[in-house]
């Protein structure tokens, strides 16, 4: 039986190292490297210009949002038996993103086809095009947030009951799960929230949880 959990462990460190490296890599590198949201002409060309990273971006999603999809699953085999309704609440609110996040991925596919297409379109009508899509986008990220916080919930409360997992690393994943509520409440109700340096904060929360879980998982696996 320790062979199987250590099975379930390395499984589940691996999925959540390929969510956590897909993740920086689509949501975090690319858009730095590509994405000048004040600058609809630079964004444009960036994107025009370097165009393999782009649509490696939405490979990288796709590949993200799967493992997300099979990570619940294995971590429900793990912690079932702490509590089956609660573990079974955590891959719902994981699970339910997943659809959402992908469906989301049709405005980068848009933005490809706006800088494939022949050269009848006017320019400026492209980029503004390009950042409404780009914006559309990220909007459709943000609400899939608040599943990605969710989830962590259930997951860190099983994690802090289970009696085989570190307590802290339960207590960091329920931090992760209100740093991600807050974040979404907060922009939603406020334009002025980004403005905060409580937002800053909460979004570090999720990564020192889930990367502190995911490496622990690999390490004991």
């Amino acid at each position: 039986e320790m062979t199987e959990k250590n099975r379930l462990y390395r499984l589940s460190g691996l999925l959540y190292l390929i969510v956590v490296i897909t993740g920086m890599f689509s949501l975090v590198y690319v858009p730095k490297q590509l994405f000048i949201y004040n600058n609809p002409t630079n964004t444009y060309n960036n994107i025009l210009n370097n165009e393999t990273l782009f649509r490696l971006s939405i490979v990288s999603s796709v590949v993200c949002y799967i493992s997300f999809g099979l990570l619940p699953l294995y971590l429900y085999r793990l912690l079932r038996s702490v509590d089956e309704f609660i573990a079974k609440l955590m891959v719902f609110f994981a699970v339910v993103s997943v659809p959402i996040s992908i469906y989301n991925l049709h405005h980068k596919y848009a933005i490809l086809s706006l800088v494939d297409k022949i050269e009848t379109q006017d320019i400026s009508e492209r980029y503004i095009q390009t950042m409404i899509y780009l914006k559309l986008y990220d909007q459709g990220i943000f609400i899939a947030t608040i599943f990605w916080g969710l989830w962590l919930l259930p997951f860190g409360y099983l994690v802090y009951k289970s009696g085989f997992m570190p307590k802290v690393l339960g207590i960091l994943l329920m931090l992760g799960c209100f740093g991600y509520v807050i974040n979404f409440f907060g922009h939603t109700l406020s334009s002025d929230y980004k403005l905060l340096f409580i937002r800053k904060i909460m979004s570090v929360l999720p990564w020192i949880g889930e990367l502190s879980t995911c490496l622990w998982l690999l390490y004991v696996g």
